[in-house]
């Protein structure tokens, strides 16, 4: 936690103060109270250092598990070329809006993320309001990624029981009781294992990034024929009934949820003692090695690829089996591969639950959510706000139940995550750029003039792709086939606008920290 030294001498507490101002812990002196960046005292402890921050941003990415686990969906909108090139794209998108997300973190080193930074960017008389929406979208992203993250778990679970006993018939209800216990088990953990988690996180950056190396050896070596190179790089396959342009661009999607997180481990600013140095790392660690394991692992799964169409037609509940059967043509190999993934998958729950729960948090601690006092308390000894991270597992219990009705449903929440998010980082990146960049105090990342036009290109890009990502999925369309991420998208923010209406017009008093900053810039 910041340090707040209780010292006889006036000099050496105003060094100390200082020195924590300067690594972005302190803002604020009130009434003898340090105050973080959030405007409140600190609450949780400060125990990821580079390495573990580094480690929490690409467990959460996960990016060549998040491909593997969407292959086969991907496959649809190109082919093995077209899952190839949609992932360069979705990474050289995202690493610009990453620079933007870099720039503010560092500026503005709160929990609350592009909510926070959307409270400022416009200036007191919008900032209130915009901010209130983009926290709700903020948070909506993030709980539905929870949940199709923990549902790609449990398909991982019953895959690998099936491997071993292949006369299984996998029924939703089999991935559901799955998906119960993982998501329990996983904030029992986060709740109680909480000072084990910077450690836990260094073995996960191991397993993403030595299990990703592992997992590219083997199925570069076992097959025993390789699929041709025409089929990897130049065979685009189109199978949605769109033109080959509007095909790929809608397939992007499944890039962006490959590497879209760059904002995760911003909302875990006020556990970093460094974070205004520290967090742009993150955010660049987890864009630059997700999008190199990612690019590498699925050369080496196409390449590996004996039969599309079974893999394709796959009867089980994680295709991706079917490749690795293919690749190593043995059910020990299979198993192996597979308990990586479940593994990596698990870690990334942690990281994705922290984000989710402390998402919550900042907003019942600003006033914004319905019975605040109560999602607002933390456990300082446990360092766990408690019922934010419960209320995120309950909330996410139901959602798991969506596919033993509708999977084309549960296989929305995946795409409006990538929407939800990108919405709300364009709710922070524009108005700065609208505003001249003039009420965000410059942070140790800083990009200078060129930040208006990264800033404007990211702002274009998300416009430009969060509407193709709307298009249905396949023509003719139907309900299956349908896309309901815009109506998602318009349901939330419908939800927020009645909760405004309701109550925050008149209640929300806006976060403490955006007084702070904006009467800083304005003296500076």
């Amino acid at each position: 936690m910041a340090s707040k030294v209780h010292s006889s001498d006036p000099e050496k507490v105003d060094r100390q103060n200082e020195f924590e101002a300067r690594r972005g812990t302190i803002i604020s002196i009130e009434e003898g109270v340090a105050l973080n960046a959030s405007g409140h005292k600190d609450q949780l402890k400060r125990q990821y250092g580079l390495l573990g921050i580094c480690g929490l941003a690409l467990t959460i990415d996960n990016a060549w598990i998040a491909l593997g686990g969407s292959v086969t969906l991907a496959i649809a909108n190109g082919g093995p070329p077209g899952v190839l090139y949609e992932v360069l794209v979705a990474c050289c998108y995202y690493a610009i809006v990453a620079a933007c997300i870099a720039e503010l973190a560092s500026a503005i080193p709160s929990s609350g993320g592009v909510y926070h930074w959307a409270s400022v960017t416009p200036g007191p008389r919008y900032g209130r309001v915009l901010g209130f929406f983009t926290g709700f979208i903020n948070f909506a992203g993030w709980l539905f990624d929870y949940a199709s993250i923990t549902q790609i778990v449990a398909s991982v679970c019953t895959q690998l029981y099936a491997v071993f006993h292949p006369e299984l018939e996998i029924h939703p209800w089999h991935t559901y009781i799955a998906y119960l216990l993982i998501t329990w088990t996983i904030t029992a953990f986060v709740i109680f294992g909480n000072r084990l988690i910077p450690h836990l996180q260094n073995v996960g950056l191991i397993l993403v990034l030595g299990g990703g190396l592992v997992t590219i050896i083997v199925l570069a070596v076992m097959p025993k024929k390789h699929a041709s190179h025409s089929f990897v790089w130049k065979e685009f396959e189109n199978t949605t009934g769109w033109t080959p342009g509007v095909a790929f661009l809608t397939g992007v999607l499944n890039g962006a949820f490959t590497i879209g997180t760059p904002d995760s481990i911003t909302h875990l600013a006020e556990e970093l003692p460094n974070p205004k140095v520290d967090l742009p790392k993150g955010v660049a660690a987890q864009i630059i090695l997700g999008f190199l394991t990612a690019f590498l692992y699925a050369i080496a799964l196409f390449y590996s690829v004996t039969d599309l169409d079974a893999v394709i037609n796959s009867n089980g509940a994680f295709p991706l089996a079917a490749i690795y059967s293919q690749a190593t043509g043995s059910r020990a190999g299979t198993f192996g591969l597979l308990f990586i993934v479940f593994l990596s998958l698990m870690v990334c729950l942690v990281g994705t639950l922290l984000t989710c729960g402390r998402t919550w948090w900042v907003l019942a601690r600003d006033s914004a959510t319905p019975f605040h006092s109560f999602f607002s308390r933390v456990n300082e000894t446990l360092s766990c706000p408690i019922p934010a991270t419960v209320m995120c597992s309950l909330v996410t219990s139901a959602l798991g139940a969506i596919p033993l009705g509708s999977k084309t449903g549960f296989t929305d929440l995946t795409g409006s995550f990538i929407i939800l998010t990108s919405v709300s980082y364009a709710l922070a990146i524009a108005p700065n750029l609208w505003t001249g960049r003039k009420n965000v105090p410059p942070g140790p990342f800083w990009m200078g003039r060129w930040g208006f036009l990264v800033s404007g290109i990211a702002v274009v890009l998300i416009i430009f792709f969060d509407i193709m990502f709307c298009f249905p999925f396949a023509l003719p369309a139907s309900a299956e086939s349908m896309n309901y991420n815009s109506v998602i998208l318009v349901g939330v923010t419908a939800l927020t606008t009645f909760w405004w209406l309701v109550y925050g017009a008149r209640n929300y008093p806006g976060p403490r920290m955006s007084h702070i900053y904006l009467e800083g810039v304005e003296k500076s």
